[in-house]
């Protein structure tokens, strides 16, 4: 797992952490199982590491920090995310996260795309991570903003970057159609897409990956498992696609991927962990990784021999694109 690919500003792994799991989502995880995590990724050889304010209001940040204390900076990549500033909760004694993360609700999240804003937010998240600096800043889930993120929030990532305060600047979202205007329109290094270019779901295949190709914007494929319903041998009945209950017609489609990936003697979550890093313009396939256990897996699946024939199969199926246009991974 020690390949690199390039983008304009910034050299990325091929592969990388994700700890929205570290912000205990969906369930209360311990420091040591996330610590465990951790150490188990740096030893199988991940060296990107993405966490957010908006996870667990910070307790990503905290865990993944204490995590790298001590270890040498410019052998690992972070990013983190702006656009979610966090501010004390006094009503929320008490209560738990209305989030989806099982932390106190002692804080709660404001809207700030502002210069103000994402100064503060990121200087914030300096202080939780316990570094001097992070490589990459993303704009997080501006759906509703486009005015402000698009103007006022890449202006001062931009600033940041030419002050040589971050390396690289981008905007993560769970959609693509945004994204590709932002690659289009906006001077950013890459874009994180989460769940829209996925073994199962690739509605960013032509509009976003193209404009990303086409203006040099690297592109981090980001929930390939689309919550779950990709990460077992076969989907089930409670199988969760995009944190909610996965409706049949999507249980219908995992369940025709995993029949051809049968009949190749490849396991579904090992075509979806190498589906989306196959494409050009993918620089990066960030995976959620929250135990010791998932790190183990994740880098099994990374490393499986996965047959040519497999994704062509599954070009004439119709279930990925037929212009998917695979690449080296040697």
């Amino acid at each position: 797992m020690q390949a690199t690919a390039t983008t304009p500003r910034v050299v990325l792994p091929p592969w990388g952490m994700g700890t929205s799991q570290f912000g205990n989502l969906s369930r209360a995880r311990t420091d040591d199982a996330c610590a465990a995590a951790f150490g188990q990724a740096w030893t199988s050889g991940i060296r990107y590491f993405d966490t957010a304010p908006h996870y667990g209001l910070g307790l990503s940040e905290r865990r993944l920090g204490r995590s790298l204390a001590g270890l040498p900076r410019d052998e690992y990549v972070v990013s983190t995310k702006v656009g979610r500033l966090l501010v004390p909760n006094p009503h929320g004694a008490g209560h738990v996260d209305d989030e989806g993360f099982v932390v106190p609700a002692d804080q709660r999240r404001v809207w700030d795309f502002s210069r103000d804003g994402i100064l503060r937010s990121l200087d914030a998240s300096l202080i939780r991570l316990g570094l001097d600096r992070v490589d990459i800043v993303y704009l997080h889930d501006p759906d509703d903003f486009w005015d402000e993120a698009s103007t006022t929030g890449v202006e001062t990532l931009i600033g940041l970057r030419d002050q040589g305060v971050v390396r690289a600047i981008g905007v993560g979202m769970n959609q693509s159609a945004m994204l590709a205007r932002f690659a289009r329109e906006t001077d950013i290094d890459l874009v994180m897409v989460a769940g829209r270019y996925t073994l199962l779901d690739q509605s960013a295949a032509d509009e976003l990956l193209d404009a990303a190709r086409e203006n040099q914007v690297g592109v981090v494929a980001a929930a390939v498992y689309n919550s779950g319903v990709l990460s077992g041998a076969r989907p089930t009945s409670d199988a969760r696609f995009d944190y909610a209950a996965a409706p049949d017609n999507v249980l219908a489609r995992a369940a025709r991927i995993a029949d051809v990936c049968e009949r190749f003697g490849v396991s579904l979550p090992e075509a979806a962990t190498q589906f989306a890093g196959r494409h050009p313009a993918v620089v990066s396939t960030v995976l959620g990784l929250g135990s010791a256990e998932h790190v183990r897996d994740a880098v099994e699946r990374a490393a499986a021999r996965i047959p040519d024939d497999l994704w062509t199969a599954l070009s004439e199926a119709g279930l990925v694109p037929s212009t998917f246009t695979e690449k080296s991974t040697t």
